[in-house]
């Protein structure tokens, strides 16, 4: 026994440090997963606790060890950006470990609580809501469709906009979504044509202006500060372009966006320039059967230049992209590389600090596709040859950048809405409210419906008219930058006039309710 006896000794120092649920795994699920892996949103199952998370454990290990999830495709060690969302090799050896060691649950008072995420908009209060006139139904045939819709604004006077934020109303099907804005008419006389709601992206290809920042899920709204906004003329229309995803049986959409306009006059207007075939060096762009191809681009930048964003798109075909900008004085700067392109996975980046970039310099932009039989996911068997086209058989070279003109002071210019750690930080522009709450006179409960312009700690309260707290509905717990509406039980206190309090280090907002059971 005393050989044993040591043994033991070893083995239970062992398993008080084993890493826990509780205390090293539910943090970094909270953060990374469950923005996605919740009720209603695109992941086909929630991660939002630990008996979720044990149930998964094994294919969460495989998932986060070959870094599949979470899908973020940008090579973070050549560019940062804005809401990245990838795990470090420390968090990825923390799962796995966590599961090697028989997934411990630990102390569960040491476990941080579930984030309350927003219940509509992931900002705040949107100025201005356009929705589907009516549903459409996207075909169970197992196709991709891509397919425009054209949504009045009914704007009497242009808008700066700073932020635009798509609310899908069918998750399952809408893959990504493309935005401008139209005042010429074009697109709703392109709808007008066609006997259905929408209309094909084979009907036209037409030229709306810059592009409007465009919706992928999983990634939250971009929001332009430091005064730059882009201009939203009176009367256009939103131009939608979907693209809905494969299905077996026919689904319904009925989308809305959120638009957000800037509350003082933003001085600088974002632009947008797009990068296409015709700026190949190497072109044409076609790309023969049985054949990998790498096209390069370049563009030159006629005036000085700060660029706020970049989205690479191709389709199947694509392999890797490599983006960088080469100044007059022969060095260059990284912009973007993505070395396993997945198309299910792409999106928009914004960059973390605006990058200034002198007249002269030029663009290089290098993208591979591969179309022979060694491409799992090439849509072609046997393969074809394949040029450009807007359906998913087809294929795209297509390079939006976003960018503003040089101001001097530019260099040191922060865009991100949140610290690198990933809190998200406030914006002038979107207010932190306490809605009208609801119903109003209450009987049986309250609905209490307030905005967040960052994710902060609040309190909510029921005082009555002498300003003393009856009684706490939320302590100092973590809300979500975005909109949110509580639900509770009206408090067991006599029928008169109450007040509603909501507290954030930011300030205190109130609303008057009426009990009257």
């Amino acid at each position: 026994m005393k050989y044993i006896y040591p043994v033991v000794l070893f083995f239970v120092s062992i398993s008080s440090n084993a890493q826990t649920f509780s205390e090293h795994v539910a943090s970094i699920i909270y953060t990374h997963c469950s923005t996605c892996h919740r009720a209603g949103e695109i992941a086909p199952f929630p991660l939002t606790n630990y008996n979720e998370v044990k149930d998964r454990a094994g294919s969460i290990k495989y998932v986060t060890g070959i870094r599949y999830m979470p899908p973020w495709k940008p090579d973070p060690s050549y560019r940062n950006y804005q809401h990245e969302n990838y795990l470090t090799d420390n968090e990825i050896a923390t799962i796995a470990n966590w599961v090697d060691a028989g997934m411990p649950h630990g102390d569960v008072s040491k476990e941080p609580a579930f984030p309350n995420f927003p219940k509509g908009s992931q900002i705040g209060t949107p100025d201005l809501v356009v929705s589907f006139s009516q549903k459409y139904v996207h075909k169970g045939n197992g196709k991709d469709e891509y397919r425009y819709f054209v949504l009045p604004t009914n704007l009497t006077e242009d808008k700066e906009l700073i932020a635009l934020e798509m609310r899908p109303g069918n998750r399952q099907v809408v893959h990504h979504t493309l935005f401008w804005a139209d005042n010429t008419g074009k697109a709703r006389a392109e709808d007008a044509k066609s006997p259905e709601y929408g209309y094909s992206s084979g009907s036209g290809n037409l030229s709306f202006g810059d592009q409007l920042p465009g919706y992928v899920p999983g990634q939250k709204p971009n929001l332009y500060n430091n005064g730059m906004s882009q201009k939203l003329p009176k009367g256009s229309d939103l131009v939608l372009q979907m693209h809905f995803a494969p299905t077996t049986i026919d689904q319904e959409d009925s989308s809305s966006v959120n638009l957000f306009f800037a509350k003082q006059a933003s001085p600088r207007t974002v632009y947008s320039k797009i990068l296409l075939p015709t700026d190949l060096v190497n072109g044409p762009f076609i790309i023969p059967a049985n054949t990998v191809r790498n096209f390069h681009a370049v563009y030159k930048i006629p005036t000085k230049v700060s660029l706020l964003g970049i989205w690479p798109h191709c389709h199947k075909l694509g392999k890797n992209w490599e983006v960088y900008a080469l100044l007059p004085d022969g060095s260059q700067v990284p912009l973007i590389k993505i070395g396993d392109w997945d198309f299910n996975w792409q999106g928009g980046y914004y960059f973390q600090k605006l990058i200034v970039l002198p007249v002269g310099t030029e663009i290089h932009a290098f993208a591979t596709y591969d179309n022979t039989t060694d491409n799992p996911v090439n849509p072609n068997s046997p393969p074809k040859s394949i040029t450009w086209g807007e359906s998913t058989t087809d294929e795209m070279f297509y390079l939006p950048l976003s960018f503003v003109l040089y101001q001097p002071g530019d260099e040191d210019i922060l865009l991100a809405n949140e610290d690198f750690s990933g809190s998200s930080g406030n914006n002038e522009n979107i207010k932190t409210e306490l809605n009208v709450v609801f119903p109003n006179p209450a009987k049986d409960e309250i609905n209490i419906p307030f905005s967040l312009n960052s994710d902060q700690h609040i309190q909510i309260n029921i005082l009555n008219l002498m300003g003393q707290k009856v009684q706490s509905l939320i302590d100092n717990r973590i809300y979500m930058q975005g909109q949110h509406v509580l639900n509770v039980k009206t408090p067991n206190v006599e029928n008169g006039v109450y007040i509603i309090q909501l507290r954030t280090s930011q300030g205190s907002w109130c609303q008057k309710l009426l009990l009257q059971r």
